[in-house]
């Protein structure tokens, strides 16, 4: 097929909105978004309190922080799978081939990347204030606290890290969603599908959507972050 008549129909598909493409997005950004706000509300505290304290173990608790940024989707997938499948611990929730066990697998790989990208945030602030917040005497929750605030325009940053990475996912949801259709079929899976079917068409105007969802996510991000510092210095 000529690569300009296949742009052509994708455009078409996306004009069109059809039911079928609005749903795969919708499920996509719902499970994106819910493993992201899982995995700062777990990641940025745990980045903060290494970024901060001194303890034993610190050295190696990084490392392993930095190597659980390149773990494998497909072993996260694995794993998440024989904790949910009917045999393990998981088994009687219920959850495998949900759009939980989706939201489960893309949490625990986005985690690793917020608390480590955070942690450096963190711990480059603390060593600029840390004689100050001595002087004064400030406790330990309010020391993180105060950095977590100062540090949010960077941390916009590291969220985003995160967001990329769980909405290109591929491997570890479909591992754990199966890719059952309007179940747990989402952008990334249904790509995947589509083009072994030879469905490119469908499988480009996929694409662009991802891309675009990616566009206006970082878009907006940028905006409220420029009004906050606009409003800061007003």
């Amino acid at each position: 097929m000529d690569i300009g008549v296949l742009f052509l129909q994708s455009f078409g598909l996306i004009s069109n909105w059809d039911s079928n493409l609005s749903e795969i997005v919708f499920l996509s950004l719902q499970v994106t978004v819910t493993a992201v706000v899982l995995a700062c509300l777990l990641g940025l505290p745990i980045g903060a309190m290494v970024g901060t304290f001194r303890f034993f173990g610190r050295s190696g608790l990084i490392l392993g922080m930095n190597v659980l940024m390149g773990l494998p989707p497909v072993i996260v997938g694995l794993v998440v799978y024989l904790l949910l499948s009917a045999s393990g611990p998981m088994g009687v929730l219920g959850l495998l081939y949900t759009p939980f066990a989706m939201i489960i697998a893309q949490t625990v790989l986005v985690t690793p990347i917020i608390a480590a990208l955070s942690r450096q945030v963190i711990e480059d602030l603390w060593m600029e204030y840390a004689e100050q917040f001595a002087s004064l005497g400030v406790s330990r929750r309010a020391r993180i606290f105060a950095l977590l605030w100062d540090a949010r325009f960077s941390l916009l940053t590291v969220v985003l890290a995160g967001f990329g990475r769980a909405v290109a996912e591929v491997g570890a949801v479909m591992i754990v969603g199966g890719n059952i259709n309007h179940v747990t079929r989402v952008m990334t899976t249904a790509i995947a599908l589509e083009t072994s079917r030879g469905q490119l068409e469908l499988a480009l105007a996929l694409g662009l959507v991802l891309l675009i969802v990616s566009l206006v996510v970082n878009i907006v991000v940028m905006a409220f972050r420029g009004t906050i510092v606009r409003g800061a210095y007003a």
